[in-house]
């Protein structure tokens, strides 16, 4: 179980301190998909690069199965357990995916499961293993190849910050088919950020967040509605991943 207690991040510019997240507590239970909603510039990226340790909370506490894992450094959250996919990945001069994948799971994979491990997420493993994971892929092929390295190690918490950024619709249908499986097989627990209404729809939970602070969560059948209210003429949260709702339920 992840827990997160009171979590709040603050910058200061010129001068004036600015909250960027303001007292968020959650849980995701053990094998619980959470989705992470909410408008464009709400705090949500924020809170995924905090439960990592990308960067350092101001203020609470983030335990993982009842430890404390709030003074760990990105690499020792990674140990313990937790597996991270950035909105925007970086790219590695001199790094090929091959090598790549063999990092992120730990131990040399033999080839055919980093062949499985690409296609799962829409690209062709042949040519893409021994390329280097550099400006000569694009951005949506590094997202990819990103998400195909947390995949190849087991976790207890997986965070995809906005897995459809980048991704053309059939490569997002594979994706889809992996987190319905991995949220089927129960093994680990999800967090994705997203806008994405057929991602939205999958999970067990629901957290919308608006100006760095809870605005609603609750289970599927409770916030869904909230979120898309087409048929009242009305969307709160639209497809594309546009607009935040205006309902007003605490957590």
């Amino acid at each position: 179980m992840l827990e997160v207690k009171h979590l709040s991040y603050t910058v200061t510019e010129n001068q004036e301190t600015l909250p960027i997240v303001a007292d968020i507590s959650f849980t995701v239970n053990d094998g619980e998909m959470l989705v992470i909603t909410g408008p464009n510039g709400g705090g949500k990226s924020t809170i995924a690069k905090l439960l990592m340790g990308v960067i350092k909370e101001t203020e609470g506490q983030i335990l993982l199965d009842g430890r404390d894992i709030t003074p760990l450094t990105i690499d020792q959250r990674a140990n313990a357990g937790i597996g991270f996919a950035f909105q925007q990945p970086p790219a590695f001069k001199g790094m090929t995916v091959r090598r790549l994948l063999n990092l992120a799971a730990g131990s040399e994979l033999p080839e055919h499961v980093s062949c499985r491990l690409l296609s799962s997420v829409g690209l062709c493993a042949k040519e893409y293993l021994d390329r280097e994971v550099d400006t000569t892929l694009s951005g949506g092929e590094r997202k990819r190849v990103e998400i195909a390295t947390v995949m190849a190690k087991d976790h207890k918490v997986s965070i995809f910050d906005e897995p459809e950024a980048g991704i053309d619709l059939w490569s997002f249908s594979m994706l889809v088919k992996q987190f319905e499986q991995i949220h089927r097989e129960k093994k680990e627990s999800l967090v994705l950020i997203s806008h994405q209404e057929r991602i939205i729809r999958m999970a067990d939970r629901i957290m919308v967040v608006r100006d760095g602070r809870v605005e609603s969560c609750g289970s599927r059948d409770e916030i869904v509605p909230m979120l898309f209210l087409d048929q009242a003429g009305c969307t709160c949260l639209d497809r594309e991943g546009g607009n935040g709702n205006e309902a007003g339920c605490s957590y």
